[in-house]
């Protein structure tokens, strides 16, 4: 077995200088006051909430707290840091903290939640953490003497976690969907058929330890079949693997290929699988991908992407920061030299920048700026130190600590960069800095003389929990309980397979590894700081701040940077970028530039305070009616007791988008109500105010959406400020019931204003809802395919959803339908509205 590489060469020390034992004892111990830094400020300030906020100094719960789209489906107010963090407190010995930690989710923590949430965040965090400190519980209980309580309770609550999980491979093909709801399955969220290769892939660790540790079989058969699905996606001629696929079809949607977003811990779970399931088929599909990525991908300073089915070709100009744990994977399976190199440019890019940038392009310059205090990086380098036992690599260890100490703590904790170039903070701390960030330092500083757990008993999962090696020797069917040597019981097999390659073999002419390394980086010194930016210009065709949906011109030109647009169930529709898709690399280039500009709109937008409800009200025969309504991010805002009152009128055409119109006339002084589709909000409201309109209700076409079931909805505009009249939105259901009263009443005076706090309208009895930002709205909207992509920690932009534009993209029968004076409008109005 290959993997025992990183635990030693068999070689003595280096004679070389190098770090002083005292120096690198005080970075222990600041390494493990990172750590509780930043526990302490989570306990303090945030629990039991899933995240702290660092800046706020409070918790982020779900539901609370502005919704900034699929990041925040890695959370489901499971006091998701704290589980994140239990192993952690093992790794520290902290045995007293370890007990009262695990006594406070065993008795607060609850999975019976009407919550969507991402199966591969949830599985890698939660079902991860759960059974790592299940394992460790019952080690210290074993060994120490401590936690004679301890039950099982935490594998129990994995099992309950992961049992929750299952629904989502209830596909066609067997890959999990990638979101599910923990109370009701797959429940109003398996229209989401899109997954990453990493999201599916990277579930067999965990799956597997829960089915070997509890006897239930069933989980890791599903993962199993996941990843023999992958494989067989894989392209036959390449062995490459995508970026995103239809659980259903399995089908590739996109077909770039690295080791970044959206692929990585797809790799890594491959060959950990290998490990710690003792199964050759993962050996062998990992030699095949390996020698297929360092093939095509290997042969530059960074590696970039290429598209799977044309290796040779590259599919993007940037790599991102997620590949950096590729390194430390190709320590941990024998390949030491390119981890090297390959290690050494990232090193040298983190120099320039203090942090390594979300993603940089193929010359080094900053693509995405922002540094979500990542573990990737500390990983490779942890990982090289333990093979070559090179002091070089304390060294990068301290550079990363001391950027952090200085640029990323404040009171509460450590806050990420907003952009490396800036250095300014973000309000936000997630919670792989405590759990893994953390870790990897504090591993790299320690000595394992020092150690109070024998590291070299565990496989890292992707989120550096820790599953013991001797889980092969488990039946997936046989609960098997932990006895007295079950993690120090050798035999020959295993002592054989820890025997180290020869250091004469893998640096001839060096007599130490270190030196062997050193030998490597040398030409690697300077390749960053000496290169320079790539001077082009492109002239732009159009820019995202131009971009009209109803434009046919526009389309054309989305399309010809390879932008696909895909109409979804609900009648938005999504732009999907793939540069392999674009008329020419130029276009693709212009393509990938309009896809950020929709991205920092889409900041930008987000950027602007919440929104409370509004209320749509009014009187009918005496009875006082009150609809709850989503609020616009444009237009005169309805607060500090401002409303607006006045009698209704219907647009003809319904949508009112432009010149659709046969009544403008009668909507001076009125409140219009219109319909969603075909054009933007903020264009919608442009035309009711030029007819006169003193404010507009719009409401939605999509059928089944209520005030008291979906996330409150805010109407995105433009970023043009020019509308001065209020607009509010309604639901389907308060859509329906307004309809109906309009064919009672000949006239109906309404007024929109602001919902009291603490009110409770007719339609609405449920809690305050948070705006969904500008990633889930009409307009310059957003949605990411979370993954490994994004470790959860997802940045990459896949698809972007876009208002529905006219030619042929809405196909809502009821709503083709031309309205004809031979007939009554409010029969139109009911029949495209209320469908009979």
């Amino acid at each position: 077995m290959i993997w025992w590489v990183l635990w030693g060469l068999g070689v003595a020390p280096s004679l070389s200088h190098g770090m002083t034992n005292e120096e690198r004892l005080e970075l222990r111990y600041e390494s493990e006051d990172m750590f509780y830094h930043a526990y302490n400020a989570y306990m303090a300030k945030a629990w039991p909430a899933d995240e702290l906020m660092p800046l706020s100094c409070r918790g982020r719960f779900r539901g609370r707290e502005p919704n900034r789209g699929d990041i925040d489906d890695a959370m489901g107010n499971f006091s998701l840091t704290l589980i994140d963090s239990l192993d952690m407190l093992v790794v520290l010995g902290d045995l007293e903290e370890f007990e009262s930690a695990v006594k406070k989710v065993i008795r607060t923590v609850t999975f019976d939640s009407d919550i969507v949430v991402s199966v591969f965040e949830t599985n890698i965090r939660i079902v991860g953490g759960l059974v790592s400190a299940h394992v460790l519980a019952e080690l210290v209980q074993a060994k120490h003497g401590v936690m004679s309580w301890y039950r099982g309770e935490l594998l129990n609550m994995a099992l309950d976690c992961g049992t929750r999980l299952l629904p989502a491979f209830n596909s066609t093909t067997g890959l999990p969907y990638p979101r599910v709801n923990l109370k009701t399955g797959l429940q109003g969220v398996n229209s989401i058929q899109l997954t990453c290769t990493a999201c599916a892939g990277s579930m067999i660790l965990e799956f597997a330890a829960l089915s070997r540790l509890s006897g239930e079989k069933i989980f890791e058969e599903k993962a199993s079949k996941a990843m023999d699905v992958l494989w067989a996606a894989r392209h036959r001629q390449s062995n490459l693997v995508g970026n995103v696929l239809n659980v259903n079809t399995g089908d590739w949607v996109r077909r770039d290929s690295g080791v970044g977003a959206g692929i990585d811990s797809y790799y890594e779970y491959v060959a950990k699988a290998y490990v710690l399931l003792g199964e050759d088929k993962y050996l062998e599909r990992w030699n095949s991908h390996y020698s297929a990525v360092m093939k095509y991908l290997g042969s530059g300073p960074l590696m970039m992407d290429v598209h799977m089915h044309r290796p040779t070709t590259n599919s993007k100009h940037f790599v991102d920061a997620l590949g950096a744990f590729w390194p430390g994977l190709q320590v941990l399976m024998g390949d030491l030299k390119p981890a090297i190199e390959q290690h050494e440019v990232l090193y040298q890019i983190m120099k320039r920048h203090n942090f390594l940038p979300e993603a940089v392009t193929a010359d080094f310059q900053v693509h995405w700026g922002q540094h979500l205090l990542r573990p990737e990086f500390v990983e490779s380098t942890y990982f090289l130190y333990k093979a070559t036992q090179d002091p070089y690599y304390l060294e990068v260890g301290k550079k990363v600590l001391k950027s952090l100490q200085k640029y990323a703590r404040v009171t509460c904790g450590y806050a990420a960069v907003k952009d490396v170039r800036t250095l300014q903070h973000e309000d936000r701390m997630d919670s792989f800095v405590i759990t893994e960030t953390f870790k990897y330092l504090y591993l790299l500083f320690a000595k394992e003389e020092d150690m109070f757990l024998d590291i070299s008993q565990f496989v890292f999962t992707t989120e550096a929990h820790l599953l013991p090696l001797t889980l092969a020797r488990l039946s997936n069917s046989t609960a098997v309980p932990v006895s007295d040597d079950f993690f120090y019981d050798e035999d020959e097999d295993v002592e054989y397979d820890m025997a180290c390659p020869s250091t004469r073999y893998m640096f001839p002419g060096y007599d130490t590894p270190d030196a062997g390394a050193a030998s490597l980086r040398k030409p690697l010194e300077s390749l960053v700081d000496d290169s320079c930016p790539t001077k082009r210009i492109l002239k732009r065709k159009l820019t995202a701040s131009e971009f009209q949906s109803t434009s046919e011109d526009h389309l054309k030109l989305v399309r010809d940077m390879g932008i696909t647009i895909i109409t979804l169930p609900d009648g938005r529709v999504q732009l999907l970028h793939t540069f392999a898709n674009a008329k020419t690399p130029e276009d693709g280039e212009e393509g990938l530039m309009f896809m950020q500009e929709m991205i920092d709109l889409s900041k930008q937008q987000s950027s602007n305070s919440e929104s409370p409800p509004k209320m749509v009200t009014f009187q009918v025969d005496g009875k006082k009616h009150q609809l709850q309504a989503g609020p616009a991010q444009f237009g005169k805002e309805l607060k500090e007791g401002l409303s607006v009152t006045g009698n209704i009128v219907l647009a003809n055409h319904v949508r009112a988008c432009g010149g659709s119109l046969q009544n403008g006339e009668s909507m001076w002084g009125k409140i219009v109500v219109v319909e969603r589709g075909d054009c933007m909000f903020v264009e919608k409201a442009r035309v009711l105010q030029s007819l006169g309109a003193i404010g507009g209700i719009v409401m939605d076409n999509t059928d089944g959406t209520a005030a008291t079931s979906s996330p409150l909805f805010a109407m995105s505009g433009d970023g043009v400020d020019d509308i001065k009249i209020p607009m509010v939105f309604l639901f389907m259901e308060e859509s329906k019931t307004l309809m109906e009263i309009l064919q009672e009443v000949n006239e109906l005076k309404v007024t929109l204003e602001e919902k009291p706090e603490g009110s409770e309208t007719a339609h609405s009895h449920s809690m305050h809802r948070t705006c969904k930002p500008p990633q889930e709205m009409e307009g310059e909207s957003f949605s990411f395919i979370q993954g490994a992509e994004m470790r959860g920690r997802s940045f990459q932009p896949v698809k972007i959803d876009a208002p529905v534009g006219t030619g042929g993209l809405n196909q809502k029968r009821c709503l083709d339908k031309k309205y004809r004076k031979t007939c009554s409008y409010n029969s139109y109005i009911r029949h495209s509205i209320l469908g009979n």
